[in-house]
């Protein structure tokens, strides 16, 4: 009786450590087994080398310990920024510009398979695509165009992304960076190109300036009191400012008046010094013309003596005889 419950202790005894190392068995298996993976991941399990038919979700799942292997992607957009990669434009202008990418997997087990590292090859990627946009573009594209730079670089790089389960979400240039030889060549060019439109608007402003003033003299011309009411509009804004300046307004018709009286009177004097000098003159000896012309004018003028109104000879002072 008592060898008898002697070997019934040894059986529990035995039954309930099979229990436990089946427990601890248990245990570690399911710790090495059980896997989470998050609501943003994906689970790739390659079972002996191969990969599975299905990815798993996010949530609790199960492996084969030793025999699968997992491996979690990442399904977030991934903001990687590109180092600045130095270049020569279309131009000939070195430029080193630098620009960051924003992608994410579509595909978990491509992203897996396919490529033995997606980010290391998206990387490598944007800095040849941004190489090769450099070279084909110009500097101003560079500087003012970004936006269709910024679409030419995604579908550079989408392209080829699509077959390693990545997208390329979008792409953008942060940076040029110009020589300083440049930076004061534009700097020049900038201040000619403003100097320029400076000069343009205000010789636009006198032109337009011209017309109305133009207009202005028309109306005046007119009715000639609307130029002395200016004139006094003028004294009264010059007088509001308190300033020791006396403006007098002086009518540009005075003006005229004076210059007309100048060259009249200047006109005058010239023809009394004529007149006076043509007295001063000696009288010239007349000379016998026997022209039809002085004919007439004699006859017109005064008439000749006739035969019978010359004197006698008696009459005449002196006689013949008593000449010596």
């Amino acid at each position: 009786m008592a060898q008898g419950t002697r070997q019934g202790a040894v059986m529990v005894g035995e039954l309930v450590a099979t229990g436990v190392a089946l427990a601890s068995v248990g245990a570690v298996y399911l710790a090495a087994a059980a896997r989470v993976v998050k609501q943003y991941e994906r689970g790739v399990v390659l079972r002996l080398g191969r990969l599975a038919s299905e990815v798993r979700g996010p949530g609790f799942t199960m492996i084969v310990p030793f025999v699968d292997r997992m491996r979690k992607v990442n399904m977030q957009i991934i903001t990687m920024p590109v180092p600045a990669q130095e270049g020569i434009t279309r131009d000939n202008v070195t430029v080193r510009v630098d620009a960051v990418v924003y992608f994410k997997v579509v595909d978990a087990a491509d992203a897996v398979i396919r490529v033995e590292d997606y980010r290391f090859a998206v990387s490598q990627m944007a800095q040849t695509s941004l190489r090769s946009i450099i070279g084909k573009s110009e500097l101003d594209d560079l500087l003012s165009n970004r936006e269709k730079l910024n679409q030419g670089l995604e579908l550079m790089m989408d392209s080829p992304a699509i077959g390693w389960g990545v997208t390329v979400d979008r792409v953008e240039i942060k940076d040029v960076s110009l020589p300083e030889t440049m930076k004061r060549s534009m700097a020049r060019q900038a201040e000619a190109t403003r100097d320029r439109r400076a000069r343009v608007i205000n010789a636009d402003a006198e032109l337009q300036a011209s017309k109305k003033l133009a207009e202005a003299a028309e109306a005046m011309s007119d009715q000639p009191a609307a130029l002395q009411l200016r004139l006094l509009q003028t004294v009264v804004a010059v007088a509001a400012e308190k300033n020791s300046t006396l403006v007098l307004p002086f009518p540009v018709e005075l003006l005229r008046f004076l210059e007309r009286s100048g060259l009249q009177a200047q006109a005058e004097t010239a023809a009394a010094e004529a007149v006076r000098g043509r007295a001063r003159r000696p009288a010239a000896p007349e000379v016998a013309d026997d022209s039809p012309a002085a004919v007439e004018g004699e006859a017109e003028g005064e008439r000749l003596p006739e035969l019978e109104d010359l004197p006698e000879a008696e009459d005449l002072p002196g006689r013949p005889e008593d000449l010596p």
